[in-house]
């Protein structure tokens, strides 16, 4: 039988491929931007945040303070590879949200499996205008020579599927990928930057974090993770099965009493935690901790063996992102 043999939770914000002297960019985009909420989920102009921002995120974010917590987002992230390589997965479930990258007004799905055999990486597809630090940040998802297959537990995910239906979960299905764009920026990252030790076969399950009316509640993605566990281990082939949560954790706006919550209920194994987690607080950026919500529900049972977390400002309205690294084990 499968086991669902470790986790695992990564941030994927485009800083992460950003050195310091390119977070300059970053805080222009930041007040240039027309959609910020505040802690509360409440929409806020950039002018706002600075006004009510708490006056100690300024020592964060000085040249040397950020190129700090960069260097410590780059170590986690080795060690997160390093994790990921040394648990000897036959496949590997990556939970994440697309932006509009295969899945636009036509249809989104609250929650779909994708199942062919590959799943193509694509180039950089940015305007040659484009910034020079975005096309930098970007570049971390994408290929730089060509379009790559990827290989998917596709026969895994058809058996997932099969079981989730079976437990109510109305999950759509697909097999190939619709536009040229390639897969998203969640799946992305895994594979570029994640999976330096050698590639391990897939299994992409994509939540709607970002766009209503059909995102998930907290409590459902939970409920999505537990059945997830149970549709995984009871394939009857003899597989060691990982899952990642990609994305989060709050962004735009940094919330670190929010962020210290969603590692600390994981940590504990508080299920009940996250499912009461107010779902105005997970919209935007914040959207993503959804992804985090269905990795820990798969991963009741197992044992918190790390966690970090990065508090990553890039001005002084307290913008940025919380990065958050962790890593479950079996028992």
């Amino acid at each position: 039988m499968a086991r669902l043999v470790a986790a695992f939770g990564t941030s994927h914000s485009p800083a992460l491929n950003s050195p310091a002297e390119d977070f300059a960019g970053h805080a222009r985009r930041d007040e240039q931007y027309g959609g910020h909420l505040d802690r509360d989920g409440v929409p806020a102009t950039y002018a706002q945040l600075a006004r009510d921002a708490d006056p100690s995120v300024l020592a964060q974010t000085g040249p040397e303070a950020i190129a700090a917590r960069v260097a410590a987002c780059e170590a986690h992230l080795d060690r997160l590879a390093h994790a990921i390589a040394s648990a000897r997965l036959d496949a590997l479930v990556i939970v994440g949200d697309d932006q509009r990258e295969q899945y636009h007004d036509d249809n989104i799905p609250a929650f779909l499996v994708y199942c062919g055999e590959t799943i193509t990486n694509t180039v950089l597809d940015l305007p040659p205008g484009a910034p020079e630090y975005w096309k930098r940040a970007r570049s971390l998802y994408h290929e730089p020579d060509g379009p790559r297959d990827y290989p998917v537990a596709g026969a895994l995910g058809r058996h997932v599927v099969e079981r989730l239906i079976e437990a109510e979960f109305d999950v759509a299905y697909a097999r190939t990928l619709r536009h040229a764009r390639g897969e998203g920026h969640a799946f992305g990252f895994v594979h570029r930057r994640l999976m330096s030790g050698g590639v391990v076969p897939i299994l992409p399950v994509v939540v709607n974090t970002y766009y209503p009316p059909n995102q998930p509640r907290p409590r459902r993605c939970l409920r999505l993770g537990q059945a997830l566990r149970g549709a995984i281990e009871s394939w009857p082939e003899n597989l060691r099965v990982g899952i990642i949560a990609s994305g989060g954790l709050s962004h735009f706006t940094v919330d670190e009493a929010l962020d210290r919550a969603v590692l600390d209920a994981c940590r504990r194994g508080d299920g009940e935690a996250l499912a009461a987690i107010p779902t105005a607080k997970l919209n935007s950026g914040n959207s993503e901790i959804r992804n985090w919500i269905v990795a820990a529900g798969a991963a009741s049972g197992l044992d918190i063996e790390w966690q970090e977390y990065v508090p990553l400002y890039r001005t002084p309205a307290g913008t940025g992102c919380g990065m958050a690294f962790a890593v479950w084990r079996s028992r």
